[in-house]
């Protein structure tokens, strides 16, 4: 399949403390110490409570019925919601999916009320939230582990 091509996704809400969510949140944070080649420990909460109603979600999204992707908006304080642990499945990566996903959570944060979202990334993912419209902002959050923070208005 041609990278600009999407595959079609169904997203839904999650308990984050039940699979498949809970199984997508261990599987970023494995790839997160994988990457840095030994366990990250030390950034900003973001807990299955965090990703719970009323001031949280956590999506995910299948394609024909495979769980694909996943990723959760947590409350920071009123009016502002912060996108935490997206994750693409390997299997699913290049298929436009972390897009659609940020369109779902996007979604999901104005549900909640919020009129604007922040994250924190990394350089290689950066050029996606700022594509989509993230200004770049500074370290809000104090994340050891990212070298972006972005916020975008809903």
């Amino acid at each position: 399949m041609d990278e600009t091509e999407h595959v079609p996704a169904e997203f839904r809400v999650c308990d984050a403390a039940e699979p498949p969510a809970s199984d997508l949140i261990a599987a970023v944070l494995a790839e997160y110490d994988e990457l840095a080649g030994r366990p990250l420990r030390g950034g900003p909460s973001a807990t299955a409570e965090d990703f719970s109603p009323p001031s949280g979600a956590y999506i995910v999204g299948s394609v024909d019925g495979r769980v694909a992707c996943g990723g959760g908006v947590k409350t920071l304080r009123d009016g502002i919601g912060e996108l935490k642990r997206m994750y693409v499945v390997p299997a699913f990566r290049g298929r436009g999916l972390a897009g659609a996903l940020l369109s779902a959570l996007e979604d999901a944060a104005r549900g909640l009320g919020h009129r604007a979202v922040r994250l924190d990334s990394q350089a290689p993912t950066w050029p996606m939230y700022q594509a989509r419209g993230y200004r770049e902002i500074e370290d809000y959050n104090g994340n050891p582990h990212a070298d972006r923070w972005g916020e975008k208005r809903l």
